[in-house]
């Protein structure tokens, strides 16, 4: 017995140095993921006759709410500040069979899998150490299983289960939620994904829509989902494994451009009765080249962050609910968004990914919610990443692709193209090689390439790391003052095709280029470009809500703006000359940064340096 105990502490050692290895490639972490602060593994039964804890309601979503508060009430005789409360789902959660990465023969763990959420005891009333009672209120969203509140004493390094409390659930966990729009591989298809508890052999999955005041149609959808074998390391296949349930697109194609659509997911189940989501609604992209208001959005790394408080940890993830919740105050003011890398920062606890999902419902229900592929998805040793990091958690990118719908040709290779009225957005997949020669770095030249500049004058590159400039503070120490690699393949394709701006996440702050090339400014001016621009200005837009990110102490000549707060920037497309670009920071929605370019057909035509076709004299 006593060699299986010191089997199961250096298993623990190596899951803990396993999982805290989330670096961003040549940069520090500023912040862990929350769960992964916590030794599940080595819990002990302590379980007191004097504690209790009790969870109420005990029923939950009676009118088909998705999200609602409970209240905790709990009693410890023997009280401390580093008590607390873990949240579980499935609410059963002491199992006999554990899975492992190594066979643990001698001594099982007590408890396998990581909570959902977690919150200090003491984190509402003070007095909690001195009598040992407090009621805590905890915020759930339908997650498909019931749940159970544990008080554990000997805070997160140490855990001992105190008491248990009784189960609570949804009145149906296995509803249809959390619907997320994308845009389809052709600009008249709109495609919804959503998340339930029916697998293809319980239920028909599809979704009715149409024009409001029209007979709707149906149109059937996919299912998908993923097992633990599916994942490739820990703690996505061990204490962060969740199954994922069932996940379902359906193709909604043939609209009409601008035409305003009502839709609901549904389910057919076995006995011919019906289950339906909230109805919804969405407005169809305009058509490739329509001149009319175009308003898109473009930010990454936010993340998730609990509205009950718990789950914070180390000043993790702040400003993710201010980015969320000002884009939820305006989603009329925009049409698309494009969420350019590390999504939900599950990092491998994959009870996350639901999280994030309900957090972004109203926006992403509401307009196309456009992905890339970073780090935090899918960076894993030995999987294709082009980095060997660990910083998915084990995930190597599966849940983004299962959870997200991009009109990519496949989808673990996470690049791909997307026509929105006049613009082109070409997204590159910075966690795949894209260097000169590459399958990548072809299909981003081709996505350049045949952009039609009168029909669609706007064109813009995105990726996940910087690719392009940043004065990101080990950027700096580096000397190149972006990703290793970066742009030496990438920006003679932003030249030769004028590549209006390029979008970087990765760097957690806010800063604005000149229009440059090369490492030279190719315009002096800084807020109002007219005529031929002559370079490709880029942004760093890592602010969304993760820990931020400081910049390098050298003040680089390229640079027009630094912001080191959370914020999101807006393109806005009056017209195919006229395109307005502003910054705003995630915490009162206004401007502080902003530049517009005022242009003709013609000036695109225009040759630049590097950026002209070759001539004859042939006639």
């Amino acid at each position: 017995m006593k060699m299986g105990f010191t089997n199961l502490k250096l298993f623990t050692v190596f899951l803990l140095l396993s999982w805290l290895n989330l670096g961003l490639g040549h940069r520090p972490v500023g912040g862990e993921q929350p769960l992964s602060k916590i030794n599940i593994l080595s819990t002990t039964l302590a379980l007191h006759p004097h504690a209790s804890i009790a969870a109420s309601p005990i029923l939950l979503g009676f009118k088909g709410e998705d999200t609602e508060w409970v209240d905790v009430t709990l009693q410890a005789p023997n009280p401390s500040s580093d008590d607390w409360i873990g949240v579980f789902s499935p609410a059963k959660f002491n199992s006999s069979a554990c899975y492992s990465e190594i066979d643990l023969k001698d001594q099982k763990p007590y408890i396998c899998s990581a909570p959902i959420k977690y919150m200090f005891a003491n984190t509402s009333n003070s007095d909690y150490t001195k009598n040992g009672k407090t009621t805590l209120r905890f915020q759930l969203i339908n997650q498909r299983a019931d749940f159970s509140f544990a008080l554990f004493s000997g805070g997160l390094s140490n855990p001992q289960l105190v008491a248990v409390s009784n189960s609570v659930s949804f009145a149906n966990p296995k509803a249809p939620l959390y619907p997320r729009l994308a845009i389809g591989k052709s600009w008249d298809e709109m495609t919804v994904t959503w998340t339930s508890g029916y697998n293809i052999d319980e239920a028909v999955p599809f979704v009715q829509w149409g024009p409001p005041d029209l007979i709707p149609k149906r149109a059937p959808a996919g299912t998908l989902t993923y097992t633990r074998k599916t994942l490739c390391g820990a703690p996505a296949r061990t204490v962060g494994w969740r199954h994922p349930g069932f996940i379902h697109t359906s193709f909604l194609k043939d609209l009409w451009p601008n035409q305003l659509y009502m839709y609901r997911m549904g389910h057919i189940l076995s006995n011919g009765s019906y289950v339906w989501s909230k109805t919804y609604s969405f407005k169809a992209p305009p058509s490739p080249g329509q001149d009319s208001l175009q308003r898109v959005i473009v930010f990454g790394d936010m993340g998730k962050a609990e509205r009950d408080g718990s789950n914070e940890y180390s000043n993790y993830q702040p400003g993710s609910l201010n980015t969320t919740d000002q884009l939820i105050k305006d989603k009329e003011n925009f049409d698309i968004v494009f969420h350019i890398g590390d999504l939900s920062y599950a990092n491998g606890y994959l009870s996350q990914w639901d999280q994030f999902t309900s957090q972004v419902e109203p926006i992403a229900s509401a307009v196309p919610y456009m992905v890339a592929s970073g780090n935090h998805e899918r960076d894993w040793p030995d999987t294709g990443s082009f980095y060997g990091k660990t910083d998915s958690g084990g995930e190597c990118g599966v849940p983004a692709q299962t959870m997200y719908y991009v009109p990519a040709e496949n989808r673990d290779k996470f690049w791909y193209k997307s026509d929105y009225g006049m613009f082109r957005f070409c997204i590159a997949d910075s966690e795949h090689d894209w260097r000169e020669g590459t399958e990548q770095y072809k299909f981003i030249e081709n996505c350049l390439a045949t952009a039609d500049r009168q029909k669609q004058p706007w064109l813009i590159f995105a990726a996940h790391r910087v690719l392009g400039y940043s004065s990101d503070k080990w950027y700096g120490k580096e000397g190149s003052f972006e990703e290793p690699m970066g742009r030496e393949s990438l920006q003679k394709l932003w030249q030769r095709y004028k590549v209006d701006i390029a979008f970087y996440g990765h760097v957690h702050n806010y800063e604005r280029s000149c229009p440059i090339y090369q490492n030279q400014c190719v315009n002096s001016e800084k807020t109002h470009y007219s005529g031929t621009v002559n370079g490709t200005i880029h942004v760093v837009a890592g602010g969304g809500g993760s820990h931020l990110s400081e910049f390098s102490e050298v003040n680089t000549t390229w640079s027009l703006y630094k912001d080191h707060d959370f914020g999101f920037v807006k393109l806005t497309a009056f017209n195919r000359s006229s395109l307005l670009f502003e910054y705003k920071k995630s915490s009162d929605g206004n401007v502080y940064d902003f530049f517009t370019i005022s242009r003709d057909y013609r000036d695109v035509l225009a040759c630049v340096h590097d950026g002209c076709e070759p001539t004859t004299m042939a006639s």
